[in-house]
């Protein structure tokens, strides 16, 4: 069942109210002694994750279908990248980082247990049955996500959101689970951050600014490669504007990376930047201390100097105490 991005959590009755983890989506599927995980996009998760596979084909019950999410604790947040580098194709590999950094499993829908189907029953009769599967077989391992049907809570939790969580999802608490539809509502936070323009990329085969390089300093006061955003007003006169302040090395900490199998050498290529000009931009999610998507331009920063802009800026990612407090709400 998908999510439909909207500006607003329902303020109407009748709605349940969930944390959106900031994880893989994953459903579980197990029949006798065949198990499987499957990814949202319906591919294999389970030779990636052999430490949740295991888990699960370890339950008392030999046929469910759970909806949830693959999280991984790292240090003193949920790590989205931790999750990335699970997806190798060396099987060495990955049981390495599943004994380094094992995963868990966020439940949030129960669709079918034994020989019952539950998903023609409303949420709200899910729900009961999920956490009675949670309260008999839950583990370190295998957790269950809170829900709420209190507006107020649900937007304490968006408050949050920007680490470990992703934003929060709106469900109707009468309708059954519809698998591929966007039967679901889903708000995520959006922040703004005054960042460094520490360099910029041409477009690829043009003689323009194809985006912005932006930098946030560290505690050592090196300016890191955090992310990028697209130009914003006229490209010629912003490409004009740019090259005049291009000088090395434009950053002294993280650097933007060159060439690689996904891009051509051209598109790899940047040019440093006199730390002149401050951008604000607006950001919607932060994976090590990356901007994980391309941020969007708000306004120049002529009032900033640039030892303003530091990491310390950014939305603080929630900690294992929080954690488990939203956990065990």
């Amino acid at each position: 069942m998908e999510a439909k991005l909207v500006d607003a959590l329902p303020d109407e009755p009748g709605w349940q109210f969930e944390p959106k983890w900031d994880g893989f989506r994953c459903i579980a599927v197990r029949d006798g002694d065949d198990l499987q995980l499957i990814s949202k996009s319906g591919k294999p998760l389970g030779r990636y994750f052999p430490e949740v596979a295991a888990m699960l084909a370890a339950l008392e019950p030999k046929r469910f279908i759970l909806d949830g999410e693959l999280i991984i604790p790292v240090g003193d947040c949920l790590s989205f990248e931790a999750l990335q580098l699970r997806l190798h194709p060396a099987e060495s590999r990955v049981r390495k980082l599943a004994a380094e950094t094992p995963a868990q499993y966020m439940l949030f829908d129960l669709l079918a247990l034994d020989d019952a189907m539950l998903a023609p029953e409303p949420l709200s009769a899910r729900r009961k049955q999920l956490e009675r599967f949670h309260a008999k077989h839950g583990s370190p391992s295998l957790l269950q996500s809170p829900a709420t049907t209190d507006r107020a809570q649900a937007e304490a939790w968006l408050a949050h959101s920007g680490g470990a969580l992703d934003g929060v999802v709106a469900k109707r608490l009468d309708e059954p689970y519809r698998p591929g539809e966007r039967a679901m509502l889903k708000v995520k936070q959006i922040r703004s951050a005054d960042c460094v323009v520490g360099g910029f990329r041409y477009a690829s085969g043009k003689k323009e600014v194809g985006s912005l390089l932006l930098g946030l300093f560290d505690e050592e006061g090196r300016l890191d490669h955090v992310g990028f955003c697209p130009p914003p007003g006229d490209k010629a006169a912003l490409t004009e504007r740019l090259e005049a302040l291009v000088e090395p090395p434009g950053f002294t900490g993280d650097a933007p990376g060159g060439p690689s199998r996904w891009s051509t050498e051209r598109s790899g290529e940047w040019q440093p930047l006199r730390w002149e000009l401050i951008a604000e931009v607006k950001y919607d999610q932060i994976t090590g201390q990356r901007f994980r998507h391309a941020t969007r331009f708000l306004r120049w920063r002529p009032d900033k100097a640039p030892e303003q802009c530091r990491m310390d800026q950014l939305a603080q990612e929630l900690r294992p105490a929080e954690l488990a407090s939203v956990v065990a709400a």
